[in-house]
């Protein structure tokens, strides 16, 4: 696996995904957080399966059981003005955002590899407090029928208060994950929906 690494937008190997270092200052970052302390969290539950980190969200939920969106709280006030940072950031309107997806990450909890479910399309990951590997695999495609799976692989290391953007190949092709985390760490995730 290649290190993590930080990321220009020219040198991306990843077709699709942006990263910015520094999105919202530091004293924005205290200013959420503080508010993030506060919200109704719940254990991720993925059919019974808990998961080690702790999720709510805004504006549509998605229900794994019943694998379909459901309509939820408004986005708070509050979450607004990082909303407008994260659709300026990837090209969107702000209003073009309407799922919001708060997770708290406790020392210890990562997440597996996936990709997002596809009712959504654009994805804006911002980083709170700790900062986070975030991988990327695809699989090769090979024409040998007895190739062993192989895959390519990238790491980049999400540091607090940063953006990353996930868009075309990076957001379709490759899969993602997030190694465990050694202290807290909250991310917000922004995504559209796909007109499709």
């Amino acid at each position: 696996m290649k290190l993590p690494f930080q990321l220009d937008n020219q040198d991306s190997p990843l077709e699709g995904f942006r990263y910015r270092p520094s999105l919202i200052t530091s004293a924005e970052e205290d200013a959420i957080v503080a508010q993030v302390r506060e919200l109704p969290f719940q254990e991720f539950d993925f059919h019974g399966y808990k998961g080690k980190r702790r999720v709510v969200s805004f504006g549509w939920q998605y229900d794994f059981s019943g694998r379909q969106l459901r309509k939820a709280d408004d986005i708070p006030e509050y979450l607004l003005p990082l909303r407008a940072h994260a659709a300026n950031f990837a090209g969107l309107k702000a209003t073009a955002l309407q799922h919001v997806l708060v997770t708290e990450y406790g020392p210890g909890a990562g997440i597996g590899w996936h990709r997002d479910k596809a009712v959504f399309g654009q994805v804006v990951g911002i980083s709170l407090l700790a900062p986070c590997i975030l991988r990327f695999r695809r699989k090769i495609v090979s024409s040998q029928q007895t190739v062993k799976r192989q895959w390519e692989r990238v790491s980049v290391l999400a540091e607090p208060c940063s953006a990353y953007h996930l868009n075309g190949p990076a957001r379709f092709e490759w899969e993602h994950s997030i190694l465990r985390v050694d202290s807290l760490r909250y991310s917000i995730t922004f995504r559209n929906m796909r007109e499709d």
